[in-house]
């Protein structure tokens, strides 16, 4: 039997998959990959059979135990298999399942991470997740429709919130985050197609959010984050000259730092 390596492609864009990731892929006999690989990503795979596996919420989708046995049917078959996964496989990425799927097979795998969308969002945004002062802490959840539940109190209590598959219940996450606490003026941003050239931005509040404000702008056909927390408020840039703050320069003008 053969080795199965479960990749995570990262956010989006091609060149953002690990070094390590893009070789197995050159390698790789059968890719069994997510809805929401960029075509240009499996580019990194010329001589593999592509199997779309991916899940695409409200629409007709592969069941689980169908990827898990398509998984090891492939790995019965080729000496290298890859299933390749949108974002770090072990985020949100049911990679526990097809793990166990493996293991119950007798079939040998590695996983190999990937970056995922909330550290991209963070970058499209050039707003920093964790803000000496601000933000000390993180938490990347997905949406709970209990707003009574311990998940929406420790969600409360993270400085930095980031929803994935949030889009189409951002009004009600809103709205659950400002009954259990949160501020009505959290500043909130949201990052759509994440580092590809479908990207775009919007900032708000988290009382906006709950209004619907930002659901006209949403692309129902793209991927989105909720970014939540006082660290994505629009930041105040400051420009300087190489004369100015803690700089100076000599007579001969050679620039010191104090």
């Amino acid at each position: 039997m053969g080795k199965v390596y479960l990749i995570g492609a990262g956010p989006g864009a091609a060149d953002l998959i690990t070094v390590r990731g893009a070789r197995l892929l050159g390698i790789a006999d059968v890719v069994l990959h997510d809805a929401l690989i960029e075509p240009e990503m499996l580019e990194h795979a010329p001589r593999a059979r592509k199997i779309a596996v991916g899940k695409r919420c409200g629409q007709r989708s592969t069941a689980q135990h169908f990827i898990n046995k398509q998984i090891v049917d492939a790995a019965r078959e080729h000496d290298v298999v890859v299933r390749l996964k949108g974002g770090d496989p072990m985020l949100f990425g049911r990679a526990d399942e097809e793990m166990r799927a493996l293991e119950a097979a007798g079939i040998e795998y590695e996983i190999v991470p990937g970056i995922t969308a909330a550290l991209a969002g963070a970058s499209a945004l050039q707003r920093s997740l964790t803000l000496r002062g601000v933000s000390r802490s993180v938490a990347l959840a997905t949406h709970s429709r209990a707003a009574d539940t311990d998940a929406i109190r420790e969600q409360v209590n993270a400085d930095s919130l980031v929803f994935y598959m949030g889009r189409d219940s951002a009004p009600e996450i809103a709205q659950q985050l400002i009954d259990a606490g949160r501020p009505a003026s959290t500043p909130v941003a949201i990052v759509e197609a994440c580092s590809t050239p479908r990207e775009r931005t919007l900032t708000l509040t988290l009382e906006g959010l709950a209004s619907g404000d930002a659901q006209p702008w949403l692309d129902a056909s793209q991927p989105s984050l909720l970014m939540i927390g006082d660290a994505f408020a629009q930041r105040q840039r400051t420009a300087r000259t190489e004369d100015e703050g803690d700089a100076s320069r000599d007579e001969k003008g050679i620039r010191r730092v104090a």
